[in-house]
């Protein structure tokens, strides 16, 4: 305000002076009133005037014309804001409707492959005869007692665990070496008797097998481990649960496309589930087997080589069949590599398998003597008791942060001093 101020004093200045000059210059001719020269000069001052506020005027109504169409496209600019927000608002609106919808099938589809599961358990049961049904009616639910008695106990005792809803999921972590980073987990199945006491699956599986059971389990064992990497990815989406799957759910007839079925309604994690097989079941596939797997392999889901006993394979068609890891004893890499038939020593062994696209990763570790020796080959993942044991995991809930930082802090925890430093290049 000050700078404008002076510049219309100036202004001013400057039109009375030329006005000044311009009377006073007409009173130097002869006869001229120099009252007439004076008013002359205020004429001409005026004039001056005039003309300034004229095209002042001009001036301010041009700026106001260019402010008046600047706020004309400040305004169609929030209009079309408010448009695309109102358009985005229903895209979202949609978007979470349709999400809703989908999880809604998700959940539909799992209760109804889960009601056909139990609903062919009385077939399974009504095979027995009646001497045997009161006779397992009347005996100790234990693990001994599975031990013991006879196929038909065992079997009535897996369906009464299955029925009951006591197939319990059990979680154990697979970690990164040296850092001992909880990277993956395997989710193992054990059945829980009506006391509590717990069977393996050393003792269930080849009763179950025969019975046609194992479908059941794996695809319980499915069910849960959808739930759980659900839960897991809602914190990060670095770790994968290996689940297990018996050949006899490849081949059954009934279930397996109900398995695919689940599966393709739940693609979307197809990253976060790797399908782990016996190499037996690999290696002697028939055609059915063979086809279970390219499905599997087609729904985008990773799959994994357990129970390694030979390792003359040929891993470029293990990885062209989807098989991205292979699980091998720690025993095996640090002395048994010549019994496993191995066509390179220990140390080159991951690098075979880099070739071929393969992660290798090194079970039943449970000494620090043998991390240090894997370590020498540059072994990347690890499993075993050492850096964790199977825990039960009866709650989805029970899947969360905590958890995760737990087991990473208990693998950590069972680092030798210095170990980790030692090989942090």
């Amino acid at each position: 305000m000050r700078g404008l101020s002076l510049d219309r004093l100036t202004l001013l200045a400057t039109h009375a002076l030329s006005s000044a000059i311009f009377g006073f210059s007409l009173t130097q001719y002869p006869g001229l009133d120099p009252v007439v020269g004076a008013l002359s000069g205020a004429v001409v001052f005026l004039c001056l005037r005039h003309i300034y506020d004229t095209l002042s005027l001009a001036r301010d109504k041009n700026e106001i014309a260019e402010d008046l169409k600047f706020i004309r496209q400040a305004n169609l600019s929030v209009r079309g804001s408010l448009d695309d927000t109102r358009k985005r608002v229903i895209e979202i609106t949609s978007a979470l409707a349709k999400r809703t919808e989908q999880c809604e099938q998700k959940v539909a589809a799992e209760l109804q492959l889960f009601e056909r599961q139990l609903g062919a358990l009385p077939r399974i049961g009504a095979a027995k005869t009646t001497e045997q049904a009161a006779a397992v009616a009347h005996a100790p639910a234990t693990p001994q007692y599975a031990r013991t008695q006879g196929d038909a106990q065992m079997l009535e005792l897996i369906r009464r665990s299955i029925e009951e809803n006591r197939v319990d999921l059990y979680l154990q972590p697979t970690v990164s070496l040296p850092q001992r980073r909880v990277r993956f987990y395997e989710a193992l199945t054990r059945l829980r008797l009506a006391d509590g006491s717990v069977v393996m699956p050393s003792q269930f599986i080849k009763v179950a097998a025969p019975a046609g059971l194992m479908s059941v389990v794996d695809n319980l064992l499915l069910f849960r481990c959808i739930q759980i990497v659900r839960r897991l990815t809602q914190r990060t989406r670095d770790i994968a649960v290996f689940c297990n799957i018996s050949e006899q759910t490849l081949k059954d007839a009934d279930f397996f496309p109900q398995f695919l079925e689940f599966l393709r309604n739940n693609r979307d994690l197809s990253s976060q589930i790797v399908f782990e097989f016996a190499q037996d079941t690999v290696l002697q596939a028939t055609r059915e087997v063979e086809a279970g797997l390219k499905s599997l392999h087609q729904l985008g889901f990773r799959l994994s080589l357990d129970q390694v006993t030979r390792l003359d394979c040929n891993f470029s068609r293990l990885r062209t069949q989807g098989f991205h890891f292979i699980k091998v004893k720690a025993k095996t890499i640090i002395s048994g590599m010549k019994q496993a038939n191995a066509p390179v020593a220990a140390e080159d062994f991951k690098e075979l398998l880099a070739r071929a696209g393969i992660d290798l990763i090194v079970e039943r570790i449970e000494e620090e003597k043998a991390v240090v020796q894997l370590l020498e080959f540059n072994i990347g993942y690890g499993q075993g008791f050492l850096f964790g044991e199977p825990k039960p995991i009866r709650d989805v809930g029970e899947v969360n942060d905590a958890r995760i930082k737990e087991a990473s802090a208990t693998a950590a925890s069972r680092t030798a001093p210095g170990l980790a430093r030692r090989f942090a290049g």
